[in-house]
C-alpha cells in the first residue's frame, strides 16, 4: 500500500499530478479543488490506492483530512473513487459534513454524478458518521491552528505509527496548534514534541483518582 508520497511535481493539470520520486513519476488523481505547488517544486500527498480487476488507480490529498473523507465516502454503497473525488472537488469536507449531517440534498446533487437517489443514500448511510444535526462526531476534523498542512500530516503519522488513536491524535493536534502553539514555520519535530507533551499530561490527569 503507498499511504503518501513526497517528491517534486513534474506535471499538473485540473485532475491529475505527476509526482517524481528519486526518478520514478507517480501518476495521482487529485480533486480540482486540490493546493498543488507549482511544477518543480516539492509536494506532499497522502493517498489511496484503488485496485481494481484491470487497473490500480493512485488518489492524493495535500491534506490527510481530505483522505479521511474521501475513504469514508467510498463506505457508502454506489460511491466509487471518481465520485468520492468529485465530491471533494466540489465541496470542502466542512461543507460535506453540514450536507450529509443536515439532509441538505440540493447541496449534495450539485456535485457531479450525484442524483437525488444518491444524495439520500449518502445521508442515511453517512449522517451518523460524520456529526452534524443527529450524527456523532465527525471522524475528519480541523485543527483549527496555523500549522502548515504537511507539517500536521507528517506530525499525524508519526504520531499514530507510535500507536496514538486517531481520536488522541487529534486532541493533540487540535490543542498545540492553538493559540501561543507551534505555528506554520515550526519544523514536524517541534510539533510533534508538543504533542507528545499533551498526550503524556492527558494521560497522566486520567490516572488521578
Amino acid at each position: 500500500m503507498i499511504a503518501s508520497l513526497r517528491g517534486r511535481v513534474a506535471h499538473r493539470d485540473t485532475t491529475t499530478v505527476v509526482v517524481d520520486v528519486a526518478g520514478v513519476g507517480y501518476l495521482v488523481h487529485v480533486p480540482s479543488s486540490a493546493s498543488i505547488p507549482a511544477r518543480g517544486e516539492e509536494v506532499v500527498l497522502h493517498t489511496s490506492l484503488q485496485v481494481r480487476e484491470e487497473s490500480m488507480t493512485l488518489y492524493g490529498f495535500p491534506e490527510r483530512g481530505m483522505l479521511q473523507w474521501f475513504e469514508l465516502l467510498l463506505t457508502s454503497s454506489g460511491v466509487g473513487p471518481k465520485l468520492a473525488l468529485a465530491a471533494l472537488g466540489t465541496h470542502r469536507p466542512d461543507v460535506l459534513r453540514t450536507a450529509i449531517g443536515g439532509a441538505d440534498l440540493p447541496t449534495l446533487t450539485a456535485i457531479p454524478g450525484v442524483g437525488k437517489k444518491v444524495a439520500e443514500r449518502l445521508v442515511l448511510e453517512l449522517k451518523d458518521k460524520v456529526g452534524g444535526p443527529g450524527g456523532g462526531e465527525l471522524p475528519v476534523a480541523s485543527t483549527g491552528g496555523t500549522a502548515d498542512p504537511g507539517v500536521l500530516g507528517e506530525a499525524r503519522d508519526a504520531l499514530l505509527a507510535l500507536g496514538y488513536s486517531s481520536g488522541e491524535v487529534q486532541q493533540a493536534l487540535t490543542a498545540v496548534t492553538g493559540e501561543g502553539g507551534p505555528d506554520a514555520d515550526a519544523p514536524v519535530g517541534e510539533l510533534l514534541r508538543a504533542c507528545l507533551r499533551h498526550l503524556g499530561t492527558a494521560a497522566f490527569d486520567g490516572a488521578r483518582p
